[in-house]
């Protein structure tokens, strides 16, 4: 079985037209000898595992794959379609979809055309051409994503909508396989089926990708430890990577070996041989609750994309011999052989569904598009100001404060003012008792407590179904968030430091935070990252423990970032970002100033100018309310946050008693979204401004209260910015030449004078 080979005259041609064509040649040419048709409950073909009725259902969807990866191409040069990355030669993962319910989550591939298809049948009344169709062309009623991306997604279905994949998403599948599991161990209740699997698939080539192997490492280093990761990872390998081949033989080589990551293979090309394999492979997952790598063949087609003209870089016969590994053909000689079409009923069934899904785009071409800025950004950042409010400061979990915390007297509000760390700590142990959903997980903040003790007594109060060490991975960290958050929980990780958190940044950055705006706000990742960050540990460490790249966590879209100075607001403010996690599905991030962890004094030592009460539950922080202090002094106001405050409050003494200024140091406390109403009410009746920012010179917060400043026609009063230089930060005293200090401040308002 082969498609006819294509004059080399015809080098020019389209390839999606020569693919068209090869099915229907192939059918009028097919010269074979049919069976008498099996019923519906009988093998398609004798010894196969797939029936008639299996193969009825599949075959129709990868028509349903080919013929919208067809209408694309056509559809794209005339401007009503907008993607072109198709699943032609991909068609087999329908098989995949088939095996599995639609309760299992499915973080997919974007060759994943046949998948969705089969996978809609799950549900009654739901159509894949239109959905399809609708997302293709951008539709405001597009009901994956609102028209923010073609993307593959459905709620009721439970494929969470992923854009690009280029393994990024693989470790929140594991995550999500994980979260399945421990919420037996911690007693909480799914939105899915307690024996459900989690669905990831990806290419050949992204399998190389550095994220894809973390997922890999960790679903192995899971299963070492007998834990349940029931994660099906599918490897659709089509042998290439937009133009860089993958040798022959690697992905076996690669991963048919890997202990603890059980290796199946199926021939995605051939629904008649390839079903039993996909459906042991679904079986063995399912049942061993292991993580299962399925390798599926497949192929690809048509280019990478439309914009891929592979004839400028590939020979003719190469394509040709491609082409002729079409999984179609194949399904059209099972489809004659068995005797379930004729030649006749099968180019009628190929053409009916040519006709719907040009229908179906015609349709959506007339549907709504997004026309506002307003509607672009409506599901990416929520926000439900009195509902967070009432959230952030209810307070009806008395019971489980005194069990977590061991006696009434032994309440955090009747003890004696504390520092930042011992009061995080507080606020976490609060946290855990009123959330029974919460876990706090990452490297070392179990039985040690954390590196700075911060988490100490959590993992003894909270036991280890909900308090426990990851693998150092921050990458994976961040996965099994997401699929916690996935499936109903509150997770708290940690990342141990901010300069850690670049390693695995996109996990936040492309992923967690991007859900919302890419499902319409059908898909949430609700939670609190803990990040100990920012400089003046006392020389320890150098950059990897002083870091204060602010920006990387400033430039995220829908990312709220708050940065406390002081105990009793780190408390406020984690009850307001959990509230946001709860309420609105926020992904939040909790900065941590470790030099401020141990500080007790603020002026003279002994003095215990930093220790502050505990706040009752009942007090909370609203998102963007920043602290002042002096607030009536306008001859010098300073801007501020973290370690800066103190900073600038030592700095205010110094320059009240040598220039006899009254200064008002504004602690932003919110640093992402940034107040500018906030800026601008603090900033309108100062004489001179001082913004303190121990960021980067080039990347850190002071731009934005700059421009706030300036955007609330405030540019002309007198300012001066005492800034981080542009610099890593070194080891020892070496680091407070590229830090501010008291004297810089001071130095500052000196010019100002």
């Amino acid at each position: 079985m082969s498609a006819q080979p294509i004059p080399a005259r015809q080098r020019g041609l389209n390839r999606a037209e020569i693919c068209d064509r090869n099915f229907v040649e192939f059918v009028e040419q097919w010269g074979g000898s049919p069976q008498p048709a099996p019923a519906p409950h009988e093998a398609v073909l004798p010894g196969s595992a797939c029936s008639a009725a299996d193969f009825l259902d599949l075959f129709e969807s990868q028509l349903v794959s080919r013929h919208l990866d067809l209408m694309a191409r056509v559809l794209r040069v005339k401007n009503k379609v907008f993607y072109t990355i198709g699943s032609s030669g991909h068609e087999g993962n329908a098989m995949v979809a088939r095996a599995t319910r639609h309760t299992d989550p499915a973080f997919l591939h974007y060759r994943s055309g046949g998948f969705m298809a089969e996978r809609f049948r799950k549900l009654p009344g739901m159509d894949p051409v239109m959905d399809s169709a609708l997302s293709f062309a951008a539709s405001a009623e597009d009901p994956a994503s609102g028209g923010r991306h073609k993307v593959w997604g459905s709620k009721p279905l439970w494929v969470l909508p992923q854009t690009s994949t280029i393994a990024s998403h693989l470790p929140k599948a594991l995550g999500t396989a994980v979260a399945i599991e421990q919420a037996r161990r911690m007693g909480h209740a799914l939105p899915i089926p307690d024996d459900s699997i989690a669905i990831c698939s990806f290419g050949d080539a992204s399998s190389n990708h550095a994220t894809a192997q973390t997922a890999f490492n960790a679903a192995a280093w899971t299963a070492y430890q007998k834990l349940p990761a029931p994660v099906l990872f599918v490897c659709e390998d089509n042998g290439i990577g937009i133009s860089v081949k993958t040798p022959a033989g690697w992905v076996a080589r690669n991963f048919s070996q890997r202990p603890d990551l059980d290796y199946f293979y199926a021939d995605g090309l051939d629904l008649a041989g390839g079903y039993a394999d996909v459906q042991r492979a679904v079986e063995h997952c399912r049942r061993t609750r292991r993580p299962t790598f399925l390798h599926l063949r497949t192929t690809r087609i048509m280019g990478h994309a439309g914009t891929d003209f592979e004839i400028e870089w590939r020979s003719i016969e190469e394509l040709v011999a491609v082409e002729a590994t079409d999984p179609l053909l194949r399904s059209a000689a099972i489809a004659l052989a068995s005797g379930l079409f004729t030649k006749e009923s099968l180019l009628a069934a190929y053409e009916a569904m040519r006709e719907r899904c040009f229908a179906a785009a015609d349709e959506a071409d007339r549907s709504p598009k997004i026309e506002t800025l307003e509607h672009v950004m409506a599901p990416l950042a929520p926000y439900t100001p009195v509902a967070v409010k009432a959230e952030a400061e209810r307070a009806d979990y008395a019971d489980a404060r005194i069990k977590a915390f061991g006696s009434d007297a032994a309440l955090p509000e009747h003890q004696a003012p504390r520092h930042l760390a011992i009061q995080i700590n507080q606020a976490l142990h609060d946290l855990m008792a009123k959330y029974s959903e919460t876990l706090l997980f990452g490297e070392d903040v179990a039985q040690k407590g954390g590196v700075y003790t911060v988490t100490k007594g959590l993992h003894k109060t909270f036991k280890g179904a909900r308090v426990f060490n990851t693998l150092l991975d921050e990458t994976m960290i961040l996965g099994l968030a997401q699929g916690y958050a996935n499936m109903g929980m509150l997770p708290l990780p940690e990342i141990q430091y901010l300069a850690y958190f670049h390693n695995a940044c996109d996990q936040i950055r492309g992923e967690a935070a991007s859900l919302q705006f890419f499902s319409d706000n059908q898909y949430r990742n609700p939670m609190l990252v803990r990040i100990a960050g920012l400089g003046y540990q006392r020389g320890f460490g150098g950059h990897f423990h002083n870091d204060n790249s602010i920006t990387a966590l400033r430039d995220i879209p829908g990312l709220v970032v708050g940065c406390p100075s002081r105990g009793d607001d780190a408390a406020t403010m984690l009850r307001t970002l959990a509230a946001l996690a709860k309420i609105d599905g926020r992904v939040a991030v909790f900065l941590e100033p470790i030099a401020l962890y141990m500080t007790k004094d603020l002026h003279e030592a002994g003095d215990g100018g930093w220790l502050f009460p505990y706040p009752a539950p009942g007090e909370a922080m609203a998102l963007g309310e920043g602290r002042v202090y002096n607030e009536d002094a306008d001859d010098l106001v300073v801007f501020t946050y973290g370690n800066g405050v103190p900073m600038a409050l030592r700095a205010a003494r110094t320059i009240e008693a040598e220039l006899g200024w009254k200064v008002r140091v504004a602690d932003l406390r919110w640093l992402v979204p940034l107040n500018d109403a906030f800026v601008a009410a603090q900033a309108k009746n100062a004489k001179r401004i001082i913004v303190l920012d121990e960021g980067r010179r080039s990347a850190g917060v002071g731009e934005g209260i700059i421009t706030a400043l300036t955007e609330a026609g405030l540019g002309a009063t007198p300012l001066r910015r005492v800034v981080g230089a542009d610099t890593y930060t070194p080891l020892a005293g070496a680091a407070f030449l590229v830090l501010p200090g008291d004297s810089d401040v001071v130095a500052a308002a000196r010019t100002l004078a």
